[in-house]
């Protein structure tokens, strides 16, 4: 498997190049040699594509998180519905992740605590009729299978109102595997399949009568999980790879 030490030389190559070039410009730039590096490393196989013809925007995408690379890929493959990604706020911290703050459209948040004026923001842009996409895992998985969900998508998902269209995405963890020292500016890309594969769109489900709060808040993030889990090869689903209790509650 060959690996390409790319990461550390474009990210210094664009702090050069932002002091002298138009924003405007420079995403043109970067978006090129990322796409180039897409198409040449990656064995992009999209699967069940013609699911998009039919999602009308507003919607809310979701999907597992493997890798940094995740964003960029899934970039590419909704680039025709113009997607908005909520990003944690550290992102823009490290210079590798910043580049990518760059890259595509975003509205940043603070992980694990009460950010209403983020939230408020996303609302207001979905209710605009924008698209956005949630990695509600809120970290990348350092195994390669699903973690618990953070209940944040269950409450910008009630407050939106909108259908989400679980999204799974698998191989972007060899593609750009997680450095492991923790240093994501060392993060290279590497030959790899990787598999994007369309869902259905989903709502959330009713609240039973006898359930209360915390109940059915943790039934509804289980719930979106497992449409994002079933999409997935049984060694990624992790702690959502009980499949006897997938997506039951569809009809509720």
């Amino acid at each position: 498997m060959k690996k390409i030490s790319f990461m550390k030389v474009i990210t210094s190559f664009v702090l050069i190049l932002e002091k002298i070039l138009p924003e405007k410009t420079l995403k043109k730039i970067v978006n090129f040699g990322i796409d180039a590096y897409i198409k040449k490393y990656a064995n992009l196989k999209i699967i069940n594509k013609n699911k998009l013809d039919n999602i009308n925007a507003p919607v809310i995408f979701i999907c597992n998180h493997l890798s940094n690379a995740d964003g960029l890929i899934l970039n590419k493959v909704l680039k025709d519905k113009d997607v908005t990604f909520i990003m944690g706020v550290k992102l823009t911290k490290d210079p590798m992740t910043n580049l990518g703050c760059k890259i595509v459209k975003n509205i940043q948040i603070t992980p694990s605590s009460p950010d209403r004026s983020a939230i408020s923001n996303l609302v207001k842009h979905v209710k605009s009729g924008n698209n956005i996409l949630i990695f509600p895992e809120g970290t990348r998985s350092r195994n390669g299978s699903m973690i618990k969900a953070k209940k944040g998508i269950y409450l910008i998902a009630k407050l939106c109102g909108v259908p989400i269209v679980p999204i799974c995405i698998y191989g972007s963890e060899k593609f750009m595997p997680i450095d492991v020292s923790g240093k994501m500016n060392n993060e290279v890309f590497c030959n790899a399949d990787v598999y994007v594969n369309i869902g259905d769109e989903i709502v959330l489900p009713n609240k039973l009568e006898n359930e209360d709060k915390h109940e059915y808040e943790e039934r509804c993030v289980e719930y979106l999980m497992r449409g994002i889990s079933i999409m997935l090869p049984q060694e990624y689903r992790g702690v959502y790879g009980d499949n006897e209790k997938e997506n039951k509650d569809n009809s509720l």
